[in-house]
């Protein structure tokens, strides 16, 4: 509760970051007072979430926002559904949005920059409907001129996350990295930025020497046969202890090529330890996380129970850190409990390294540059399809 509250007080806050581009933060979650008719207000909304390629199990997006909708909905007694698209496209997209408005749904949840064009169509045909997106910028909202009132997206900033995960990485010993993204999509790009950055200012301030990343796309959102032979190359000729696997599904065919040899993974998006574990116990040395859940518990708590989407429609807003001091309040993290803390970085390590990045004295780059590092070696290859 503690952190809760602390989570709800800083997402009031709007300010400059140092460490990376300015943006707004969500203001706070403010609760409603006992008997201030939020029960009225509730029954007149109810909620339908979409999901993307992947289904509401896939342990990142679709069921981190799955279920953050569903306790919402169930704790406040509004009514939810989820609709799955038949297939990875625009037109199946707008179908299930469409079947989700004719069924009564006012308030619609897209998780992934995917949705870019439904919501830039949809937002505009159904004027009356709330749309939260979760992921999707300006950019992916192509052919609208202007955000239209009734959006509201969050994007994150991946390159801290990412940052923190490399600092773990090399700060915890393993000097030979690998990074395995999806497809080179802005988000994607970010988190391997941030990665290479972090690890190397580890290498560098703790004096770490002959630290390699090797660096590849798939060129996918999914894991299958040839980029799991990939990785054992990785993992059984390269040298290669521990991968980043960044990109929906992918991450399973890092996990198979670990398992194999007792390699590590690194997740993302969410808190994967409990997925990735599955193919080898303690395989998951941390996850670069974003606060998908807090978005949407923020978000579907302003509009159905305090009646503020005014200070959010119309709007894509950038959300990293709010806290220097409370890791778990930020909405880029890498897991508290979960992480294979060491040695070489504890817990309060972790802290002061936040500490550092809200403050200023770390600066991360946002960019889609790609960093060129200064004291590690780094290796980019093609995309492997």
């Amino acid at each position: 509760m503690k952190k809760l509250l602390a989570l709800l007080l800083a997402l009031a806050m709007v300010f400059s970051m140092a460490a990376c581009t300015s943006s707004n933060e969500p203001a706070a979650e403010p609760t409603p007072a006992e008997g201030e008719g939020e029960g009225e207000t509730a029954a007149a909304f109810s909620v339908a979430m979409i999901t993307d390629y992947g289904d509401i199990t896939d342990e990142s997006f679709n069921q981190a926002t799955y279920e953050a909708c569903k306790a919402f909905s169930d704790a406040n007694g509004i009514k939810f559904n989820y609709y799955k698209p038949a297939g990875d496209s625009t037109a199946e997209r707008v179908a299930m949005i469409d079947a989700a408005i004719a069924d009564g749904f006012n308030v619609i949840v897209c998780p992934g920059f995917a949705f870019g064009e439904a919501l830039a169509e949809c937002s505009t045909t159904y004027p009356d409907v709330k749309f939260i997106a979760l992921d999707v910028s300006e950019a992916d909202l192509s052919g609208l001129s202007a955000i239209p009132d009734n959006l509201f997206s969050a994007v994150y900033q991946e390159e801290l996350c990412g940052f923190m995960a490399g600092y773990a990485a090399v700060a915890l010993g393993y000097k030979h990295l690998g990074y395995l993204g999806g497809m080179a999509v802005p988000s994607v790009v970010r988190f391997g930025n941030g990665y290479i950055q972090g690890a190397d200012l580890a290498a560098k301030e703790l004096g770490k020497d002959g630290v390699t990343i090797e660096y590849v796309y798939g060129n996918q959102f999914f894991g299958d046969a040839d980029i799991t032979s990939y990785m054992d190359t990785w993992y059984q000729t390269t040298g290669v202890e521990v991968v980043f696997a960044c990109g929906g599904g992918i991450w399973t065919s890092a996990a198979e090529a670990a398992a194999k040899v007792g390699g590590k993974v690194i997740g993302v998006d969410v808190d994967q330890s409990k997925t990735i574990d599955a193919y080898g116990a303690g395989m998951t040395v941390t996850s670069a996380m974003k606060g998908l859940k807090a978005t949407v518990n923020t978000l579907l708590t302003e509009l159905i129970l305090n009646d503020n989407w005014s200070a959010y429609g119309g709007q894509v807003m950038t959300l990293g850190l709010v806290s220097g001091t409370d890791v778990e309040a930020n909405y880029t993290q890498i897991p508290y409990d979960t992480t294979q803390w060491g040695e070489g970085f504890t817990q309060e390590d972790y802290v002061a390294l936040v500490g550092r990045m809200f403050s200023g004295e770390i600066s991360v780059d946002g960019s889609q540059d790609e960093f060129v590092p200064s004291t590690i070696t780094l290796n980019r290859y093609d995309n492997i399809k």
